[in-house]
């Protein structure tokens, strides 16, 4: 295996990454600024009313992205497996 190889390797699992990670924590931040927004105008100044929303709606994603998250982890691991060395070549 060539440095190219375990550079391919190391930038797939990094987008990999950044793909099923992104959604999530695209979410949580704009659940998060609008739970800031409605804090702002109420002048509700509690910093656990946040944290109630951005979990509901981080499971929420989670469970509609599911299926695709588990899809794209498992072409994933497909890509790695079929690149191993075969064993006597």
């Amino acid at each position: 295996m060539s440095q190219a190889d375990v550079f391919s390797i190391l930038q797939n699992a990094m987008m990999v990454a950044l793909e099923l990670s992104l959604p999530i924590l695209a979410i949580g931040v704009i659940v998060g600024v609008v739970i800031s927004i409605f804090q702002a105008v109420t002048q509700i100044n509690d910093q656990t009313l946040s944290l109630v929303p951005k979990i509901l709606a981080v499971f929420a994603t989670l469970g509609l992205l599911g299926p695709w998250m588990f899809h794209q982890l498992m072409q994933f691991a497909i890509q790695m497996l079929t690149r191993l060395p075969v064993a006597g070549t």
